[in-house]
């Protein structure tokens, strides 16, 4: 589903009108791509194009066909001869970009979702800096661009000492308004029904446009006894939409990350309780600081953790919710779904102490009351004193 945020595509175009190359930052379900579709259709198909670069970078040769096939732009004669190698292939994409020319003769916006996987070519001759390359050229192209990524870290790293005309634009949470604005897409296209509940769902779903976008869903379907916090736990169920989602960022990061079975052991470790810092980490883990500081910068880099303090924590709540459900080798109970998410709720909801004690009488799976009791008392992350020697 396509998500409108008219003030952060508003800054967006104003990056572009400004001849700058605006690079969007955000995470699993954040809306990145609801935001480049979206530019397609305020700018014009005939003027702008989204491309998937982690669908279309395979080999050099088929990315530039699979491109040329797609797009609506036109090229110069001169480009479109048959390229031979890698190099070659990786070249004649570059000049297209250059290139190419909108309907109306105008200048061409190219759209590119996830671009960092231009690192794909990087294991083919000749090709092991095309990163720097792409975005080299990129700045100095007479075309224009918008980036997107998920991976805020690489990029940060990438653009670090690349030329200004790059703007980094972080997707903001989404607040109170935009939930609002989302809910027309539910209960006949009125927005008004969602307002006393639009802060809730903006808190459980971490301020990102997929995870509050399935809240929305399940709870225009409850009726009159609308209750997020049971909508999310419904959400978690085993076969529950939020688990699947959940399941492939999580899964997804890591396999573009090293050390994949120590860094599944850390994020266990920051489940049960966080912040820690490095020296806790590293007990828990039974590794030396030394290896436990290279597999949490490994995390950082594929954006799973962050570092404040000298303290790590998850970058994203509900990944950890849902490492805290399903990192186990059996899928939780009923009771178990109740209490997490209660102590979920609790921590994103401080205001509303009692916000998680009505999950019980509607959620689908309908677990004992008495488990939201137990959430209650002894859900959550127990804070404690450590005794040990920080040496980071």
């Amino acid at each position: 589903m396509i998500v409108e945020r008219p003030s952060l595509e508003r800054r967006v175009l104003a990056s572009l009108d400004a001849q700058r190359i605006p690079v969007v930052l955000g995470g699993c379900g954040s809306g990145r791509t609801s935001l480049l579709l979206r530019l397609e259709s305020l700018i014009g198909r005939e003027r702008a194009q989204y491309f998937d670069m982690a669908a279309a970078a395979t080999t050099p040769e088929r990315c530039l066909a699979a491109i040329r096939s797609a797009t609506r732009f036109r090229t110069p004669q001169r480009a479109q001869a048959a390229e031979g190698s890698a190099r070659a292939a990786v070249d004649a994409l570059f000049d297209d970009l250059d290139h190419g020319r909108a309907a109306d003769n105008g200048a061409a916006t190219f759209l590119f979702d996830e671009f960092l996987d231009v690192r794909t070519f990087e294991s083919f001759p000749g090709l092991r800096h095309v990163q720097r390359e792409f975005v080299t050229r990129l700045a100095a192209s007479p075309s224009r661009f918008v980036l997107a990524s998920r991976f805020t870290a690489r990029v940060h790293r990438l653009l670090r000492d690349a030329p200004p005309r790059f703007e980094v634009v972080h997707v903001a949470p989404l607040d109170a308004s935009e939930v609002q604005a989302m809910a027309g897409l539910y209960d006949g296209g009125r927005r008004d029904w969602a307002a006393p509940f639009a802060p809730t769902i903006a808190a459980l779903g971490g301020g990102r446009a997929g995870p509050t976008n399935l809240l929305l869903a399940s709870v225009a379907s409850m009726g009159p006894a609308i209750d997020p916090v049971a909508a999310l736990a419904s959400l978690f169920a085993p076969d529950g939409a939020l688990t699947a989602r959940c399941r492939e960022c999580y899964e997804f990061r890591l396999h573009r990350a090293r050390g994949y079975g120590a860094l599944k052991a850390i994020l266990g470790v920051l489940a049960e309780q966080e912040p820690l810092n490095l020296t806790e980490i590293a007990q828990r883990l039974r590794r030396t600081p030394g290896s436990t500081k290279d597999y949490l910068s490994w995390l950082e880099d594929v954006d799973l953790i962050t570092m404040q303090g000298k303290r790590y924590t998850y970058d994203d709540p509900l990944l950890r919710l849902y490492v805290r459900l399903y990192g186990h080798p059996q899928p939780p109970t009923d009771d178990e779904i109740v209490r997490e998410v209660g102590g979920y709720a609790r921590t994103r909801l401080p205001q509303s102490k009692d916000a998680a004690a009505t999950v019980a009488t509607t959620t689908p799976h309908s677990p004992a009351p008495a488990a939201v009791g137990a959430a209650n008392d002894a859900g959550g992350d127990t804070e404690r004193e450590s005794g040990i020697i920080e040496i980071d």
